[in-house]
């Protein structure tokens, strides 16, 4: 499948046979895990903060129900990302830790104190005071972190963070507060919105269903809007990227991008709800293998490439030997975190909490 996909850009056959491009390969399978199960849980975050109305509580139980057992778990994906990136192109892993200090360190911090308080606010009502500080906490942490994410995506194809002669020279503004990278931010922001809404269309019932179908709509509609302003930009801001990412041979993973939104849509206003979920993990997909395959083969453009910021070959060959028994281990414990969380707890009756708490019904079960 990877060498197909790069076919489609026309990469010369040495270019993707190398060590360096499987570990590459991977990193970005991993950052796609990430893509639409991560973001979709601080998407359900963003939800979490804005609930409002009569069913507020409602939305925070749904909210809660769904991600309990996986708001932990699907960070694995993007630890996976981070080693594999620090022990297969550690000079673009000290580039990124020098030239996106903050923003990176704010992501950890966002992370934390996200998992903190969807932990401490689980030992009380969501009316109490303790209970509304930590959904604030939550929330504001669940808007900081994507944001930040695509910031900092943004910026790695930017062209404001080079190296020279060894040393790292990053213009921060340009960098992190151009038009460029903070639209990058916001489209990464409501993309998990609209995930998360899509996924808890499956997970609600009745009412909160619909309430659920209606924020995915009109996230879905604030995604598009993002993604039709930001293809401008992108060709007067960083207009390598546009031309990649508009070539002839990309133009099939665009057009599937175009496709699963406008299917996922459909699904939702025609309530085939199993299908909107299906178009949009499909229109994640494609669009971060679409960024992929246009920065190829650049990690930190313009400097760093696959090639030149690899680990020595050795390290490399390792790693790929490692990561299928490491699959082997992560992928069978985490269909059965899913399957158990997501069936039915015989002992606990219809209807009832299972610890009295915030927790809602028999299920507690990921949003995929």
């Amino acid at each position: 499948m990877n060498t197909l996909l790069f076919a489609l850009r026309g990469a010369p056959a040495a270019q993707t046979s190398g060590p360096e491009f499987y570990v590459a390969f991977w990193m970005v399978v991993a950052l796609t895990a990430y893509a639409f199960l991560g973001t979709a849980d601080f998407g359900g975050g963003l939800w979490d903060l804005f609930a409002t109305g009569p069913r507020a509580d409602e939305w925070r139980r749904l909210i809660a129900r769904a991600m309990g057992p996986v708001w932990e778990p699907n960070h694995v994906w993007l630890l996976f990302a981070v080693v594999l990136l620090f022990s297969g192109f550690p000079t673009v892993f000290s580039t990124l830790s020098v030239a996106l200090f903050l923003p990176l360190h704010l992501v950890l911090l966002g992370i934390v104190l996200r998992g903190a308080a969807f932990v401490f606010r689980s030992y009380g009502p969501f009316d109490s005071t303790v209970g509304r500080v930590w959904a604030s906490v939550f929330g504001a942490a669940s808007i900081m972190t994507p944001f930040l994410l695509g910031v900092s995506l943004g910026a790695v194809s930017s062209g404001a963070i080079r190296v020279v002669g060894g040393a790292v020279q990053a213009d921060l503004v340009r960098a992190m507060l151009s038009p460029f990278s903070l639209l990058v931010g916001l489209l990464t922001l409501m993309l998990g919105a609209y995930v998360a809404a899509v996924y808890l269309t499956l997970e609600g019932e009745g009412r909160v269903r619909e309430d659920f179908r209606r924020l995915a709509l009109w996230a879905g509609l604030t995604v598009a809007v993002l993604a039709a302003v930001l293809l401008p930009l992108m060709q007067r801001a960083v207009p390598w990227l546009a031309a990649n990412l508009l070539h002839p041979r990309s133009l099939p993973l665009l057009l599937a991008g175009a496709l699963s939104a406008a299917l996922s849509a459909w699904a939702l206003w025609t309530r085939r709800f199993h299908l909107a979920r299906f178009t949009a993990v499909a229109e994640v997909i494609t669009l971060f293998w679409g960024w992929s395959l246009a920065q190829f083969p650049y990690l930190v453009y313009p400097d760093l490439t696959l090639f030149n910021a690899a680990a020595p070959p050795r390290t490399l060959d390792f790693m790929l030997r490692i990561i299928p028994w490491g699959l082997a281990i992560l992928l069978p414990s985490l269909f059965l975190l899913f399957r158990v969380f997501k069936g039915e707890n015989p002992a606990v009756p219809e209807g009832r909490p299972p610890d009295g708490g915030n927790q809602e019904g028999r299920r507690s079960g990921p949003t995929v």
